[in-house]
């Protein structure tokens, strides 16, 4: 019985303990360690001293040796770094449009699909076949859509000659939006997926108390079934938040690696910074944590709001 006691142990330790060591490794870890480096002037190159950059001398055409920055990598974010805040709102647009369209649309296909139409399967297969395919692959398809010579969208419109046609993405003014389409595409079919997982958990004695109290169906669903899915509305609030802000490769495509005038996005500033000629990992740190930051705000609030109801008593 001992022995048996100790393997169970062992099991339960061994399968708890090397997912927690894996995500320490690979996410906590990097992401503690993307806050120390936040606060240096690191170019990846050698190593990070622990004394202020002001100590150490600086030679024009020298990049200063990794060392403590303090708060100056955050105020030139805020102050001085020309694509921070166009950055910050294109983000802000990013979620608004997934929140208020992509969102909304995902339930309704869910919704419709859910009622048992004829060839069901069929459209919930065509909705969710974005999901399925890579961003690359889907950006790939999109810029063929949007080609200004020979694309789908401006031969129905009639814009194909050099005289008026439509250049969708490399226009500063058109291609957030356009890009917001393809996401959009995306992000419904992913959206519809988890309210029809939501609205298969749903008591179906709920929605038949509803209708025999002579509620509607838009009121069934409203008044009783949308209160039902609420741990599924905090997952899609979640997947809403997280997408929005992580967008990176769709522009990235869209731009082949370059930045373009309004396509500026906090991932992809974080990745020009890291990874670009210039190498600011110090920099490009901390652009990540804020980002971060701004990531956890909302989900923060909605989830204390969410469990705090959840809570309360009836």
């Amino acid at each position: 019985m001992n022995a048996f006691a100790r393997r169970d142990g062992f099991v339960v330790a061994a399968m708890l303990g090397i997912p927690l060591l894996i995500d320490v490794v690979f996410i906590w870890g990097p992401a503690l360690a993307s806050v120390g480096l936040s606060f240096t002037k690191w170019t990846g190159v050698g190593g990070v001293q622990l004394q202020s950059c002001d100590s150490l001398p600086s030679v024009p055409g020298i990049p200063q040796p990794g060392c403590l920055n303090g708060v100056r990598n955050y105020e030139q974010a805020f102050t001085t770094y020309p694509d921070f805040w166009p950055a910050v709102r294109h983000n802000i647009i990013w979620l608004l449009v997934f929140a208020c369209f992509a969102t909304p649309l995902g339930m309704l296909f869910a919704v419709v699909i859910d009622r048992g139409i004829r060839g069901s399967r069929i459209y919930q297969s065509i909705l969710f076949l974005p999901v399925m395919l890579s961003l690359a692959l889907i950006g790939i398809i999109w810029e063929l859509i949007y080609s200004p010579n020979f694309g789908l969208v401006n031969s129905l419109l009639g814009r194909t000659g050099d005289d008026n046609l439509i250049d969708w993405l490399g226009d500063p003014s058109l291609n957030l939006w356009a890009l917001l389409v393809e996401a959009s595409w995306r992000q419904a079919g992913y959206v519809m997926i988890l309210y029809l997982a939501g609205l298969k958990a749903v008591d179906p004695a709920l929605r038949e108390a509803a209708l025999v109290d002579g509620a509607s169906a838009w009121q069934t669903f409203w008044r009783v079934v949308f209160p039902a899915m609420r741990p599924i509305n905090i997952v899609v609030m979640v997947v809403t938040v997280i997408e929005s802000l992580r967008a990176f490769d769709l522009v990235y495509i869209t731009s082949g690696g370059n930045p373009l005038k309004g396509l500026e996005l906090l991932s992809v500033a974080v990745t020009q910074n890291i990874v670009g000629e210039t190498q600011r990992i110090g920099f490009g740190s901390t652009l990540g944590v804020i980002l971060l930051a701004i990531s956890l705000i909302p989900i923060t609030i909605f989830l204390h709001q969410a469990f705090r109801r959840e809570e309360s008593p009836r």
